[in-house]
């Protein structure tokens, strides 16, 4: 029986809480290869300020934590303070995955990447009950760990 290597599969999120949404989010990362590898980036609390106009209720440091816990993860870190591209080029991700409402700094991610000589595939995962499973439509008592 063939040996295959771990795939590393990249996501980013501010995860302010966890919900369903992102473990379905986490999961269908994990099932884009047999042997997958996922590491989840956590945004900053400077950059979720500047993309969503406030502070997350949770500290990046908290947020962090909270995503080490969740079981679907193998590697948690911190995103890029100024710049988005350095901290994934550190992790050399196979694939890119990114939730369906992933619009900040992906659309010249690809090429980006490439100029910095990494070649990466860039995936769009599909939505989650969206109507329900957005963090400013929930109330953080129900987040899941």
């Amino acid at each position: 029986m063939p040996t295959y290597q771990k795939v590393k599969v990249m996501i980013f999120g501010t995860f302010d809480g966890l919900h369903k949404g992102h473990l379905n989010l986490f999961k269908q990362a994990r099932k884009l290869t047999r042997k997958t590898f996922l590491i989840v980036s956590v945004a900053r609390d400077r950059n979720v300020l500047k993309i969503k106009g406030k502070l997350p209720i949770l500290s990046e440091k908290k947020r962090m934590i909270l995503v080490k816990n969740c079981l679907l993860v193998d590697k948690v870190v911190l995103s890029g303070v100024k710049n988005h591209i350095p901290h994934i080029i550190k992790e050399s991700p196979d694939i890119v995955a990114l939730g369906y409402d992933q619009k900040v700094y992906v659309k010249n991610l690809k090429k980006d990447l490439k100029n910095k000589g990494i070649s990466v595939k860039i995936v769009r995962l599909k939505p989650y009950k969206e109507k329900i499973y957005k963090n400013h439509l929930l109330h953080i008592s129900q987040s899941y760990t």
